[in-house]
């Protein structure tokens, strides 16, 4: 389950967030120009943007995995 982050990435929408986790699976870690392909994915959102999003959402699963946060609620 991605949790939804609000930090220097901006707020993410649903669809958005949708989006992303389908385009992460369609655009690997191996893919050419990934983050640029990503954010055309998700519209509205820079190269920059979905890897700060990606790389945030790593570490909130790694914190939570590892038992040293807990998991984050959106009211």
């Amino acid at each position: 389950c991605l949790h939804i982050i609000y930090s220097m990435s901006g707020s993410w929408t649903v669809k958005q967030n949708k989006d992303f986790e389908q385009a992460l699976a369609v655009f690997d870690k191996d893919t050419p120009d990934r983050w640029h392909n990503v954010a055309k994915a998700v519209g509205g959102k820079t190269a920059e943007q979905v890897k700060r999003h990606y790389e945030m959402l790593v570490e909130d699963v790694k914190h939570i995995e590892s038992g040293q946060g807990e998991e984050l609620k959106v009211p």
